[in-house]
């Protein structure tokens, strides 16, 4: 859908950071509209997001933003966290030097690849990418596609992907909800479309 259909809302609402206004969600097989923080905990537990924005701490380096998922839900010694924290780094095609940089010390396609790992720290069963090719020149955008298919087909991630990057989406989605006006208004393989 374009901007203002509803996109990210529908993210927003089933990532359990805004309840819709009506309607029913379910992701796992359990309804999460009215989850109370405390329930919804191992559900987000079993997902990782890429915030359009990325999202990272700008006091924390790479590694570091990457590892605080990991001190947060695990008991995990700080030896392993940071040697998850570069295999995630890694795994994204990020440099080996990226870890120890800032946010700030990063070009915009490295940060969406820094956020991408984070998002992926806890080996998520699904991973919801929000706007992942947003603000990236064509060649970082279609880094970005074939990172997503590789994560998709390599790792057998379910990926929930906000977009409106139709590059991408004839790339990598098996299937595609178009939004309007806060509906969907079709729903199919892009080629139905």
């Amino acid at each position: 859908g374009g901007s203002g259909a509803g996109k990210s809302t529908l993210l927003r609402e089933i990532i359990l950071l805004q309840q819709p206004a009506a309607g029913s969600i379910r992701v796992f097989g359990q309804e999460v509209v009215g989850l109370s923080d405390d329930d919804a905990l191992p559900l987000r537990r079993r997902w990782g997001v890429m915030f359009e924005r990325g999202a990272l701490f700008s006091s924390l380096t790479v590694a570091e933003n990457v590892g605080m998922v990991l001190h947060e839900h695990t008991d995990l010694p700080e030896r392993l966290v940071r040697e998850i924290a570069a295999v995630k780094v890694a795994l994204t095609g990020l440099p080996p030097d990226a870890g120890p940089k800032y946010p700030s010390e990063l070009s915009g396609g490295m940060r969406k690849r820094a956020s991408l790992a984070r998002a992926l720290a806890l080996d998520p069963e699904l991973l919801f990418l929000d706007e992942p090719t947003a603000g990236l020149d064509p060649l970082s955008a279609s880094g970005i596609d074939e990172l997503v298919r590789s994560l998709r087909d390599g790792l057998g991630l379910t990926i929930m992907m906000v977009t409106h990057d139709l590059d991408l989406m004839w790339r990598a989605a098996d299937r595609v909800a178009v939004l309007g006006k806060g509906r969907i208004v079709g729903i199919g393989s892009m080629t139905e479309l």
